[in-house]
């Protein structure tokens, strides 16, 4: 089954300055995924994090450790074989009190590994020796064959790796596919979202300009209704001025014709006036169409966030497979040199006999 997380936080991390060991130097610019990991092959545990593609935590936990509460939001341990003491602070006081407790747990767990290997261990020595009493032809034939314990072991665990290798393979290309085809949705969604917002601009401007001719017309109408008034007090004063009749009289003409010419520019202004509803009416439409525009752009925003946060998370999950597939590989060539070594040892013996 190989390595599987069995607790999962998010937590800030730090470690210890080499240099000074009193400061700690952040590790992640941000709250990142702590995790705890269990390995049934080695039945070991382990706490991992990795901020983008980089591994910020790589700390295999023994009997020995022990996590430490400096506050109530932060806590520490130590790792002898990474020379270095972890720091991680916690949003709350619960988040840090649950990690304390799996740590607490995960070390019982591997202090009981530990002992029933050394039992395992014992057990097996004890056999080994009365039974090299009993019979020394077969330890000596166990020197030059091998032991039945040495061919279990030089066994099956190349099998393992190899089938957990080829699982890992074939995770880290699914993953790979997954990320080009979410990779491709965003790029279409950021180009939906540009379209969007430009096609908001110009109802927009469109909007701007519309409420600027409406109010040229209202201000068209009043200096013209001001107009008609100031005319017809002219009328008014024409009975008064007798001595002035010809000549007012070819004014009246003068200002009927102007009238009439008023009367066309008003029922021209009043079928503008019949429009300005209408027009109105296709501001407000304009108007929901440009909410409705936002809303769509707000949905759009999240669900691209959303395909963000899940790119992240798989480049994180890929960065994992990554890395345990090297180890893994490296597990392998250390497991294969050590088989090719048996294998001139058991050479040499024979060459001897």
């Amino acid at each position: 089954m190989g390595e599987q997380p069995i607790f999962t936080t998010r937590a800030h991390v730090f470690q210890i300055d080499p240099t000074t060991k009193k400061n700690w130097v952040p590790a992640s610019k941000q709250a990142v995924t702590v995790s705890y990991f269990y390995d049934s092959t080695r039945n070991s545990y382990r706490i991992i994090s990795v901020d983008g593609t980089k591994v910020i935590i790589n700390s295999t936990i023994t009997p020995n450790m022990t996590f430490t509460k400096t506050s109530q939001k932060f806590g520490q341990w130590a790792d002898s074989r990474a020379n270095t003491v972890f720091g991680l602070g916690f949003p709350t006081e619960q988040h840090l009190a649950k990690f304390a407790e799996k740590f607490l747990e995960v070390k019982e767990s591997a202090k009981l590994a530990r002992d029933k290997s050394q039992e395992k261990m014992e057990t097996s020595s004890n056999h080994s020796q009365e039974s090299g009493r009993g019979t020394p032809s077969s330890t000596q034939a166990s020197s030059i064959n091998g032991t039945d314990d040495e061919k279990i072991y030089h066994g099956p665990p190349d099998v393992l790796l190899k089938s957990e290798n080829d699982s890992l393979k074939a995770a880290v290309e699914q993953s790979n596919t997954n990320v080009k085809k979410w990779e491709t949705e965003l790029q279409t969604l950021r180009e939906s979202n540009a379209r969007l917002t430009d096609s908001l601009q110009e109802s927009n401007t469109s909007v701007e300009t519309w409420k600027k001719q409406v109010l040229i017309c209202q201000e068209e109408s009043s200096h013209l209704r001001n107009k008609i008034t100031a005319l017809e007090a002219q009328c008014n004063e024409v009975g008064q001025e007798k001595d002035t009749n010809t000549r007012l009289t070819n004014r009246v003409k003068e200002l009927e014709v102007e009238l009439q010419d008023k009367d066309l520019e008003l029922e021209n202004l009043r079928k503008q006036a019949e429009i300005i509803p209408r027009l109105m009416g296709e501001c407000d439409g304009i108007t929901e169409k440009l909410k409705a525009a936002e809303r769509r752009n707000g949905e759009l925003e999240a669900r691209v966030e959303a395909l963000q946060r899940d790119v992240e998370e798989r480049q994180q999950q890929q960065g994992n497979m990554k890395l345990e597939l090297k180890k893994l590989t490296d597990t392998l060539d250390g497991k294969l040199d050590e088989l090719q070594e048996f294998r001139q040892g058991l050479s040499k013996l024979g060459a001897d006999n």
